[in-house]
């Protein structure tokens, strides 16, 4: 297997020196190859939830891909030389490994969303994408499953074994959950892709190309869903440029 690109230290969170194309080639590789592992698709949310929580960093740094979601871990990444690095954002690159696997004939497997939207959105992926093919799909409840439920989704993914098994969750639990999965699906890569299943389902808006390339969609999202995401944006976000601009101007002054 062709070796991955080097992790940018962000705030003690490794993120890969990726862009669209590495990141679709790296999955390309594990699929072929058996590789198992995770993939943390990680802005400033993940990293500002991971400077008080050493076990949720460690499971970013232990994982086959974490990709840079946001501008910021781009610009970062850019500054320190890394100038082909670019945003890794987890529901375009679901539509990107999906529209791969047509021809490669990958299989998937969507778990999360509230009742119905996994569903819903194997039915509009496979319109979109006619032949993909997914093998499975999953809701589960608002808390961890219970013995008889983890059991029932060992056993329809083994019955299945998807090469891509999709996690629709939020940030830090869908990370949790695959880091405690990995090694009990009989699935090849899993990826944490937050919100991309409401919004590939239509209920969540998605930012036009310029609010995204400028480093905006936290706002967009948030004029969505202000009750819900305030507190991740409006706190973590100057808390992580005051974090970073500490860690760089320590050197200077030493």
């Amino acid at each position: 297997m062709a070796a991955l690109p080097e992790r940018v230290d962000i705030l003690g969170v490794g993120v890969h020196a990726l862009n669209m194309d590495s990141a679709v080639a790296a999955l390309a590789d594990a699929v072929t190859e058996g590789r198992k592992g995770y993939v943390c698709v990680t802005g400033v949310h993940g990293i500002m939830e991971a400077q008080g929580d050493e076990q949720l960093r460690q499971i970013l740094n232990g994982s086959f891909l974490t990709t840079p979601d946001g501008m910021p871990t781009v610009w970062i990444g850019r500054s320190t030389g890394h100038k082909a690095m670019r945003r890794v954002y987890g529901p375009e690159l679901m539509l990107q490994v999906c529209q791969a696997s047509v021809a490669a004939g990958w299989t998937h497997y969507f778990y999360g969303g509230n009742e119905g939207v996994a569903d819903e959105l194997k039915q509009r992926l496979q319109q979109r994408y006619p032949g993909l093919q997914v093998v499975g799909t999953y809701t589960p409840p608002f808390r961890p499953l219970n013995e008889s439920e983890e059991q029932a989704l060992i056993d329809d993914v083994a019955a299945k074994r998807p090469d891509f098994f999709w996690v629709g969750l939020s940030t830090p639990k869908q990370e949790r959950f695959m880091a405690d999965y990995i090694d009990r699906l009989d699935t090849t890569v899993m990826l944490g892709v937050g919100a991309a299943f409401d919004i590939h389902t239509d209920r969540v808006r998605e930012a036009p190309g310029w609010i995204q390339t400028a480093g905006l969609q936290w706002l967009h999202r948030l004029a969505q869903e202000p009750s819900r995401l305030g507190p991740r944006y409006l706190v973590n976000n100057p808390k992580f440029v005051a974090k970073y601009l500490m860690t760089r101007l320590k050197p200077s002054q030493s």
